[in-house]
């Protein structure tokens, strides 16, 4: 415990903590979650690519690391911030300390560090870039930071995107599949493997597609639906996609999760904006506009639907009860939808699953 480690962010603000991980540095967006549980889906979700993730809750890796609970192959978090980490895990199918995961995969944490005054100081200011430095001084570290580049203006789906299409078989734990009757392709923007694992679970033959798969090369594969995926970063940068989307509606059923919902937002002539500290946790109450039901959610994204820019032909589905920021759309007459939380979540709430049903109706209903 000899070496000294800091959080250090753009506005000079520091903390200091005891490392452990790995000993490299760490740069990137510093963003909070209010979760209880589930930081081994935070920090193998590549929608975190390009962040040091901050859980609010105090005690992280209590139940230690299970190889089943990853959300993708890899940890995707720049550095992981907590208050207080757990190296004596409690439960029958740990394999692994938080501690050993983050090493393994080259990953720096910091504990001891005062995140409720680190969440306060986003929630005041914005989310903001920091480091993570260890055995560097913080003023070192500051003027590292100075040359990399901001959050938003990086590409981070062209990081974490498939480098080539892939079959997915695997259903959710303890439930046996339904027989296939329908093909889903899913653009890969950072996908979660328990979206996969839910379509599969209903039905559905599941095939996963890299971003910069064009409309025509995945109508060649006579898709009854497409899925477009979660992913990281600001969707001002996906062009690409949202000519894909464009050139997808009306011809196949389409739903987006999260980045996939920002997507066919532009697609549909809509825009989308950054918030001051985005929305990450597993506690965020939603409305379904139809029912007039609230949910409870799982969420992480950094920008929003600006209600405004959308066209007539476009219907809010969903808002947040927090802030009433968009949470999810769909045409009028157009076989398209999409939600800006995640129906997927995993460990939970899983109150939201609800919305693959929805989705699997109308590309059912499409068939006929």
């Amino acid at each position: 415990m000899s070496k000294t480690a800091y959080l250090v962010l753009e506005d000079g603000s520091t903390f200091r903590g005891i490392p452990f991980g790995s000993d490299s540095a760490a740069y990137g967006e510093v963003v909070f979650n209010t979760s209880m549980t589930g930081y081994q889906e935070m920090l193998t979700d590549p929608s975190y690519s390009g962040q040091i993730v901050v859980p609010t809750y105090p005690m992280i890796g209590n139940y230690g690391i299970t190889k089943e609970d990853n959300e993708s192959k890899e940890i995707q978090v720049s550095g992981f911030v907590v208050r207080q980490q757990c190296q004596e895990p409690s439960h029958r199918e740990s394999s692994s300390t938080l501690a050993d995961f983050l090493l393994t995969h080259d990953i720096p944490g910091i504990s001891e560090i005062d995140t409720r005054a680190v969440t306060r100081r986003i929630r005041t200011h914005g989310v903001m870039m920091g480091a993570l430095a260890i055995d560097i001084s913080p003023e070192e570290a500051l003027s590292q930071l100075e040359n990399v580049p901001e959050y938003g203006n990086v590409n981070y789906v062209d990081q974490v995107s498939a480098s080539k299409s892939y079959n997915w078989t695997q259903s959710l734990k303890n439930i046996p599949s339904k027989t296939p009757d329908i093909k889903i392709l899913v653009s890969d923007f950072g996908l979660k493997y328990n979206i996969l694992r839910i379509l599969r679970s209903n039905g559905c033959t599941v095939e996963v597609f890299p971003s910069d798969t064009t409309a025509e090369e995945l109508l060649e594969q006579n898709p009854d639906g497409i899925m477009l995926s979660p992913g990281p970063g600001d969707p001002e940068l996906l062009g690409y996609t949202v000519k894909t989307v464009k050139d997808l509606l009306g011809r196949v059923p389409i739903m987006g999760i999260c980045l996939g919902n920002q997507v066919l937002a532009q697609a549909l002539g809509g825009k989308t904006y950054k918030l001051k500290f985005g929305h990450r946790g597993a506690n965020h109450p939603v409305q379904d506009v139809s029912t007039g039901r609230v949910y409870i959610t799982a969420q992480n994204h950094g920008y929003s639907i600006d209600p405004d820019s959308l066209p007539s032909e476009v219907e809010i589905s969903h808002i947040s009860m927090n802030d009433q920021t968009v949470e999810g759309i769909r045409h009028r007459s157009l076989p398209a939808m999409s939600i800006q939380y995640h129906s997927e979540a995993s460990p939970g709430p899983k109150d939201n699953e609800y919305i693959f049903n929805r989705f699997l109706d109308m590309v059912r209903e499409a068939k006929l």
